[in-house]
C-alpha cells in the first residue's frame, strides 16, 4: 500500500511537471514563451523545421504528463520523458556541466531516472494501467 502511494506521488509529480512545461511552451502559461517563443528557441539550437520540432517537443511533454497523471501506458510516458530530456541534455544542458545552477543537466537527469523508475516498478495500484489490467 505504501509503495503504491509512493508511486502515485511520483507519477503525479512527474505528470504535473511535464504538463506545466508543455503548457509553458504551447500557450505561454506560467510565464512561458508560448509556441512562437519556443519555436524561436528550437530554431536557435539548430532544429529545422523549428515549428515541427517544437510541436513534437510540446506534444511529448503534454502527452507524457497526462499519461503519468493517469497512470496510463506508463512505459510510453517514460519513453517520452527519456527522449525529450535526452535531447535537452544533448543540445542545451550537457555542455554547461552537471549542476543546474550553471544551466547543467542535473534536473533533466533526475527526471529521466524518476521516469525510468516508474516504468521499471510499474505505475502502482492507483493507475489506469492497473485498473485496465495492463500491468500485474
Amino acid at each position: 500500500m505504501l509503495a503504491d502511494l509512493g508511486l502515485l506521488a511520483l507519477r503525479l509529480t512527474l505528470g504535473a511537471v511535464f504538463l506545466a512545461h508543455g503548457a509553458q511552451k504551447s500557450v505561454g502559461a506560467f510565464g512561458g514563451p508560448g509556441f512562437a517563443g519556443a519555436s524561436g528557441f528550437i530554431a536557435s539550437i539548430g532544429f529545422r523545421p523549428a515549428r515541427l520540432w517544437t510541436a513534437l517537443a510540446v506534444g511529448g511533454e503534454l502527452v507524457a504528463g497526462a499519461l503519468f497523471v493517469l497512470g496510463l501506458l506508463t512505459p510510453l510516458a517514460a519513453l517520452l520523458v527519456l527522449g525529450t530530456m535526452a535531447v535537452a541534455i544533448a543540445k542545451v544542458h550537457g555542455p554547461k556541466g552537471f549542476f543546474s545552477q550553471n544551466g547543467g543537466y542535473e534536473y533533466n537527469l533526475v527526471l529521466i531516472i524518476a521516469a525510468l523508475a516508474v516504468a521499471a516498478l510499474g505505475p502502482g495500484a492507483f493507475s489506469l494501467d492497473h485498473v485496465l489490467g495492463l500491468v500485474r
